[in-house]
């Protein structure tokens, strides 16, 4: 079997991420990590917050916290959401880590001595009223081009450009909102991109056809117009150091490494901080260094896909090191919220610990993936939401789970019945059954996570046309064996459905795969032989019948669902 690196785009320090930021990296890779493990492969998931830069420092100013105690507490206020919408990752880390200030520093004294990185002088933005030079995220204005009025210094959150601080109009202090600001000028490490394009466009050239086009379009996009050379040093307190035996002016001066230079490389350094809990039996260097045996695979959304895809890969090369760069990057569109844009810093739209609190994360999970903004942008709405789990979870796999194993026990006990050999209809079903578990795995292969979900919707609904065809409540009457034969084979299809539905909804899938006393369930996934058969589950096996897997959202839920996060604009 292959070993697969996954590792999906970081979050943010500042906060409870919302559906979007889910939607778009984290929950994917999970359920694509989910289902290479159960198919055999050797996987590493890996992520972390992204705890460095201006937000973090920002929000620490907020709530009035030192930013090392901000960023510890929020970090596991994010894993505690994390965890509670099931993502099984091998390693959730912090890029404030000391493995990551290693590996940062090393990178930069690489990409220095092979003159990739050069010492300039240039002018910045100061603020005289906070007494400070101003970095990025702490310059807000008007975009430049798309007039959004609450651009960052870095980037537009409206149209994704990125920006310097000095392309603002009418630009104002993120700290103290002074608009009395001068620029002055002050010195700065750049990484000389430009002198790497060539290199850059040869290895994105030899993704053509493979990336999804979303991805592989915009990097080009960026190529197209042009690699320039970026300041990789901020002036902030937050941050991990220029070291002072390269640059020792600039340490002096307390410069540290801009964000969006040290957050990539948290991948290996999160690797190496879990192969550093027990490093006899992890070994972070094989799955970054000469890790030609590795297929990696990343997770993000559109407006991360630039750093990754061009940006990061450029300093990978230009260390001149075998470091491991990406094979596969699957990219988002925006999940939208009635249209408009989800946003963490406007505390708009629903955010991930909220949609906990009032609904299990297998409700959100799947509706999530079923609707993955792959070729374009998808938009939650509440009557959607509300649709897709009472047809799909509810109707079509709960009511099937709980009315088959509920009429068994009501008329032949707590134990699957073995009554009559499988017949014609058996065999009818087998046959669809391997047909649609072949078309599901292809999709999860392919990484086309919307058509998966219709695969397993499918897999679902071939179960109740099942039931409805041969009518158990009917054959009862006057052929209990027959009725026994459809039980014990739509007993088999939930044992089947709980084991490839655990990508989706993990929690569930546990709790059908927990109603059968098999005296040896390790089943990890499930054979066409198998499919076929449908006879994992023998007769004579004791069972219970879980409570109700999935309760239907009435429509006074969806009240106060739109009281609590708004509905459709007025």
């Amino acid at each position: 079997m292959a070993r697969h690196l996954i590792t999906s785009a970081l979050p943010y320090i500042n906060g409870i991420k919302h559906l979007g930021n889910m939607v778009g990296s984290m929950l994917p890779a999970d359920v694509y990590s989910r289902y290479l493990r159960q198919r055999g492969h050797d996987v590493l998931y890996i992520c972390a917050t992204d705890e460095h830069g201006t937000p973090a420092e920002l929000a620490a100013k907020e709530q009035g916290l030192p930013v090392a105690e901000f960023c510890g507490k929020a970090h596991d206020a994010q894993k505690a959401v994390y965890d509670g919408f099931g993502l099984a990752f091998d390693h959730f880390g912090r890029s404030s880590s000391a493995q990551n200030a290693e590996l940062t520093q090393h990178f930069a004294r690489k990409l220095n001595e092979n003159g990739f990185i050069e010492e300039r002088a240039i002018r910045q933005v100061y603020s005289p009223a906070d007494g400070r030079f101003l970095p990025d995220r702490y310059v807000e204005g008007t975009c430049p081009h798309c007039g959004y009025d609450k651009a960052r210094g870095d980037q537009c959150e409206n149209c994704t450009r990125v920006l310097d601080p000095t392309d603002l109009i009418n630009p104002r202090s993120a700290i103290s909102g002074s608009t009395e600001l001068e620029v002055r000028e002050t010195k700065h490490l750049f990484l000389l991109q430009s002198k790497l394009q060539v290199e850059v466009e040869e290895w994105i050239a030899r993704t053509a056809g493979e990336w999804p086009q979303l991805a592989y379009s915009i990097a080009r996009k960026w190529l197209t117009e042009g690699l320039h050379d970026r300041a990789i040093t901020r002036d902030l307190d937050w941050g991990v150091p220029v070291p002072a035996d390269t640059w020792p002016e600039l340490a002096a001066e307390g410069k540290v490494f801009y964000v969006w230079f040290d957050a990539p490389i948290e991948y290996i350094g999160s690797t190496k901080e879990w192969s550093d809990e027990n490093p006899a039996d992890r070994d972070w260097k094989s799955w970054w260094y000469k890790a030609d045996d590795v297929r990696y695979t990343q997770f993000m959304a559109k407006d991360n896909v630039p750093f990754h895809s061009v940006m990061f890969p450029a300093t990978e090369m230009g260390v001149r090191e075998p470091w491991k760069k990406v094979d596969y990057l699957k990219s988002f569109n925006w999940l939208t919220y009635y249209g408009g844009k989800f946003s963490t810093s406007q505390k708009r739209g629903i955010f991930t610990d909220a949609a906990l609190e009032i609904l299990p994360a297998d409700y959100w999970r799947y509706f999530l993936i079923a609707n993955a903004p792959e070729s374009d942008d998808s938009s939650f709405t509440w009557e959607h939401f509300a649709a897709t789990v009472n047809k799909d979870l509810a109707d079509t796999l709960g009511n099937f789970v709980n009315r088959v194993l509920s009429f068994s026990r009501k008329r032949f006990g707590d134990d699957v019945p073995a009554g009559k050999e499988a017949g014609e209809a058996e065999a009818k079903l087998g046959t669809e059954i391997a047909g649609l578990l072949a078309e599901y795995e292809a999709q999860m292969e392919a990484l086309q996570f919307r058509k998966a979900a219709s695969a397993l919707r499918a897999l679902w609904s071939a179960g109740n046309s099942y039931l409805e065809e041969k009518a158990p409540w009917l054959e009862i009457k006057t052929d209990p064996e027959a009725a026994a034969l459809t039980l014990r084979t739509a007993m088999n299809l939930i044992h089947l459905y709980a084991v490839v539905s655990e990508p989706f909804i993990p929690a569930s899938s546990k709790a059908m795969r927990g109603a059968f006393a098999l005296a040896d369930d390790t089943a990890t996934w499930v054979t066409a032989e198998q499919a076929v058969a449908l006879d994992t589950v023998p007769a004579g096996t004791a069972f219970t019948v879980p409570p109700v897997l999935f309760a239907k959202i009435t429509e006074e839920d969806l009240e106060s669902y739109r009281e609590r996060f708004g509905g459709a604009p007025e």
